[in-house]
């Protein structure tokens, strides 16, 4: 059995290895972001795994079914990259990836706390001898009230880690969770908004979610908010975030991941000239903390998101199940 691996970064290849050592799988690793240009690289292979840079649309799918890819499967939980709909249609299966939520919980946690407590400029003031407090006076989590949109998993988890600091917790959610109602209160989502003094989403992106911050939204929440998204960037409008910081109605971001960052993350541009002027403009914000899409980071979730791959391609094609699969 032959398995593509696109998107291979150097902190993969140690647990890539070990899986095809344990699985007899023969793995194809390649950096390249897939793309139709280089479909070809899974020619003589069964499934193809990636990660999240690449847009796997209909003519992508179609070109490799017809090199006899039966399957995809994504290092990543998320999968709006890949358009499950027309991978249904030609019957490629396709699965994602999973990892424990503690890592981006704590991140999350770590990204409150910088924003709340404005270790930005602090920073910025130690890097040129500048140790005076004037304008560094932070807030207390547990004076505060976080709203959770989202609590599944990972905001399940954010909302434990955040029950040891005495705040006042929220949460909204399509489904409701019992032990998430031990630590926090489920009220619908504009109550949410008006209640909160900071608000950390940890959704799937989809139709129903797409901008579910919008100008609308910051609009119903309390002056100087604070937002926190390790999730999707697009969960979130750009140029509303632009104008909330601007309009002093957000009081500050912690941002792993914005609209329109494709391209951008997990690449070294140092000697390039950036092209994205609003993401280039809110990040120079003194109350924005922006990192490059690291909370999953951690060597338990690589290991993970590898083995998850890797095994779920040849599970369903030795057995026809695999226990992460969408379609």
């Amino acid at each position: 059995m032959k398995i593509c691996v696109y998107e291979a970064r150097p902190d993969e290849l140690k647990d890539l290895d070990a899986c095809s050592r344990q699985s007899g799988a023969e793995l194809c690793i390649y950096k390249d972001v897939p793309c139709l240009d280089n479909a070809e690289l899974a020619e003589g292979c069964e499934g193809v795994t990636i990660l999240g840079q690449g847009r796997i649309d209909a003519p992508l799918l179609d070109a490799w079914k017809a090199l006899g890819v039966r399957c995809v499967a994504t290092r990543t939980i998320g999968f709006n990259h890949i358009d499950l709909e027309h991978a249904k249609s030609i019957g490629m299966m396709v699965c994602n990836s999973n990892y424990a939520p503690n890592g981006v919980a704590e991140y999350t946690v770590m990204m409150m706390l910088l924003v709340l407590r404005n270790y930005k400029p602090a920073l910025w003031r130690g890097q040129v001898n500048d140790y005076s407090l004037s304008g560094l006076q932070g807030r207390e989590l547990r004076n505060l009230t976080v709203g959770v949109v989202g609590a599944g998993r990972i905001g399940a988890t954010v909302i434990q880690c955040l029950s040891g600091f005495g705040c006042k917790l929220l949460a909204w959610d399509k489904f409701r969770n019992e032990r998430v109602a031990k630590s926090a209160k489920y009220v619908e989502l504009d109550e949410l908004f008006a209640q909160s003094d900071v608000i950390t989403l940890h959704l799937s992106l989809d139709e129903s979610t797409h901008h579910i911050i919008s100008s609308e939204a910051i609009s119903k929440m309390k002056d100087g908010v604070v937002l926190i998204n390790c999730a999707r960037g697009e969960l979130m409008d750009l140029s509303a975030l632009i104008e909330g910081i601007e309009t002093k109605k957000i009081g500050g971001l912690g941002l792993d991941t914005v609209e329109g960052e494709t391209g951008l993350v997990h690449l070294d541009h140092r000697t390039d000239i950036l092209k994205n002027k609003d993401i280039a403009y809110l990040r120079q914000f003194p109350n924005v903390v922006m990192t490059q899409h690291m909370a999953f980071y951690t060597d338990a979730a690589v290991g993970s998101m590898v083995q998850c791959a890797i095994e779920g391609i040849t599970g369903f094609i030795r057995t026809g199940e695999c226990s992460t699969r969408l379609v």
